[in-house]
């Protein structure tokens, strides 16, 4: 199986909860990938960060920041990989969270440097977008998340969906499925998981839609 014409890199996105990490796995082994995953438990401030986000929200962000940037600046030089490339995550999404998070003189500081980095790494080929209500992303999150994330309460997965709504409304530097996964399960239902990708191998268009409804 092949992913579609041009497609050499695939970004999965989507809020905590959403099962980007999950269905990226799945999709790099249907179609001999290699999977690229974010590195979490790499962030020394990260559970810091749950206990106390104010505090620790600056060196949280940039140490996932440089963390991107290092592992996504090789995919800039695609005559090196002979296998496509399937991420759970997508840089151009990274301010997101900083402007969830961060005080403005935080931000500031750290617009500046994802603006010098941000030319180091090459957009995505084609995103698949998962999206779902906050109260499923914290029904999900308590049943498998970290345990620093199980506290994450529902206003601020609420918050974070929003601010993933409006990021893709806007977002146009590659073409994007947008899923809505409250009633997909890519894992358990192979059924799920065929549909989605005969979706992905039809798309024609740089925005399109899959809900089972």
């Amino acid at each position: 199986m092949s992913l579609p014409p041009g497609v050499r890199f695939l970004a999965v996105e989507g809020p905590i909860g959403a099962g980007k990490t999950s269905l990226a796995r799945r999709l790099a082994e249907a179609f001999a990938a290699d999977l690229l995953l974010e590195a979490p438990q790499e962030n020394p401030f990260l559970e810091r960060f749950y206990a106390d986000m104010a505090r620790y929200a600056l060196p949280t962000q940039l140490f996932f920041l440089f963390q991107r940037v290092r592992q996504l600046e090789p995919l800039a030089q695609p005559g090196l990989f002979d296998r496509p490339v399937i991420a759970d995550f997508l840089f151009d999404k990274d301010p997101l969270f900083a402007r969830l998070t961060l005080a403005p003189d935080e931000l500031a500081l750290y617009e500046r440097v994802y603006a010098a980095l941000a030319p180091r790494v090459p957009a995505p080929d084609l995103v698949v977008y998962l999206d779902a209500r906050p109260r499923t992303l914290a029904e999900r999150v308590r049943r498998r998340a970290a345990a620093w994330e199980r506290g994450l309460d529902e206003a601020y997965l609420a918050r974070l969906a929003e601010g993933y709504a409006r990021f893709f409304y806007h977002y146009t530097a590659a073409p994007v499925l947008v899923v809505n996964s409250e009633n997909l399960n890519f894992v358990d239902r192979d059924a799920d998981f065929a549909l989605l990708v005969e979706r992905l191998r039809g798309m024609k268009s740089r925005r399109e839609y899959f809900n089972l409804g």
